[in-house]
């Protein structure tokens, strides 16, 4: 992130002798991006943050993936995907590139210990409550939150049990750092005043964990000849890596909650890139929230027709009701594909019923990737066979040897 925080108990002058009220040394540990040319904070562990007593491997979950061939657009029902695992270990994997990988898990189990050494990671909170135990200290979240995890954190999730809950999670794992898009930035990194969010938008830890406990095993996703690029360790801590009793600097976990975007409109339909929210390599996030939408007399509020000849489209539709999407069997919960060489847009019906309409309540989340996604398991254990063919109301002969027929009403 790109501002100071300071949290706990820190010295006055980084790199010296820092001790307790016994006069034990506390342990400073850099913890920085791009090596000592980014952002970066420095941590003071009670124990060596390096002390490591054993490793073993960690199989990780399937992150087999394939080809979207032939070519077609495609639509995933998430909640047909059982609950079950924690939200780390039981993240099913719904598609990938060799950029970002997006896998949802539904939970109300307690995560092991994990560092993700490949990438940052960026966890939509569809629905649900709980904590983030982190080496900066604990983060709160709740639905609609985006919780920002940067690469190589230690935490674990803590989902609330409250009445049954379950947290639903749309993790995005990038090989990447994510980040605020840069054109909301001035060149020191302040938002400019043009931005749909602003600092006091994001809530980082407000003080130190400081767990005790010897012989802690933390997961560890790091790069290897693995799918993807990506194997498992399991790596058992002399002390507990979660002891920092402070820290300082500009790089954090933080939370960011979609209701404090505030949506950028126009007298015409906007373009995607106004919903920007994060950026990492060669992808985009983006948040299509309840808005005012056009206001020219004869402006049509749903999208045109576009072709992404450089990305595909991801969309993750998670509140409210998708005007474009009437008529395809879209839902709460739905994921849709548009890939690059394929022109998209509304349902033939929904151009002509938007006209007029002052006011769009919907909520949905949309990666953009400049690399061709593949499915992963669980985007293929519940596609929609029939979703290609609603634009035009027919598709291919079904098995009873007939026209497949759908509606666009």
């Amino acid at each position: 992130m790109a501002y100071y925080r300071h949290v706990g108990d820190i010295p006055r002058t980084r790199h010296t002798a820092f001790r307790d009220d016994q006069g034990a040394l506390r342990y400073e540990e850099l913890m920085g991006e791009e090596g000592f040319s980014s952002d970066s904070s420095l941590l003071y562990h009670r124990g060596v943050p390096s002390a490591i007593v054993d490793s073993q491997p960690w199989e990780l979950p399937d992150l087999t993936t394939t080809p979207n061939h032939p070519l077609k657009p495609r639509h995933l029902k998430l909640h047909d995907l059982p609950a079950g695992g924690d939200p780390v270990t039981g993240r099913r994997l719904v598609m990938g590139n060799g950029d970002v990988r997006i896998s949802y898990v539904v939970s109300d189990t307690t995560s092991p210990y994990y560092r993700n050494a490949v990438g940052d990671e960026c966890v939509y909170v569809e629905s649900g409550s709980g904590s983030v135990e982190t080496i900066f200290g604990s983060l709160d979240y709740r639905t609609g939150d985006y919780v920002l995890v940067p690469r190589a954190t230690t935490h674990r999730w803590l989902p609330s049990d409250i009445d049954g809950e379950v947290s639903r999670l749309y993790a995005i794992e990038a090989n990447s750092h994510i980040a605020p898009p840069k054109r909301y930035l001035s060149r020191f990194g302040q938002f400019l005043e043009h931005a749909p969010y602003c600092e006091r938008d994001l809530h980082g830890p407000t003080e130190p964990l400081v767990e005790d406990g010897t012989d802690v095993e933390v997961l560890v996703k790091h790069r290897g000849n693995g799918p993807s690029g990506l194997v498992g360790s399991r790596l058992t801590y002399a002390t507990h890596p979660l002891d920092v009793v402070g820290w300082d600097g500009c790089l954090y976990p933080y939370t960011f909650n979609v209701e404090d975007f505030m949506p950028i409109t126009g007298k015409v339909h906007q373009p995607p890139p106004v919903h920007q929210v994060f950026e990492g390599y060669n992808f985009v996030v983006c948040n299509f929230c309840p808005r005012k939408v056009d206001y020219h007399e004869q402006s049509i509020p749903v999208p045109y027709y576009h072709s992404n000849v450089d990305s595909d489209e991801v969309m993750f539709y998670v509140g409210g009701d998708y005007e474009a999407r009437k008529g395809s069997g879209i839902d709460i919960g739905s994921i849709s594909i548009h890939p690059g060489g394929h022109a998209h847009g509304p349902q033939p019906s929904a151009i002509e019923a938007s006209i007029g309409v002052e006011y769009f309540d919907e909520l949905a989340v949309m990666v953009d990737t400049f690399r061709p996604l593949e499915l992963g398991e669980a985007g293929m254990a519940v596609e929609d066979p029939a979703y290609a063919w609603t634009w035009a109301g027919r598709g291919p002969d079904n098995d009873d040897g007939g026209p497949a027929v759908f509606s666009n009403s």
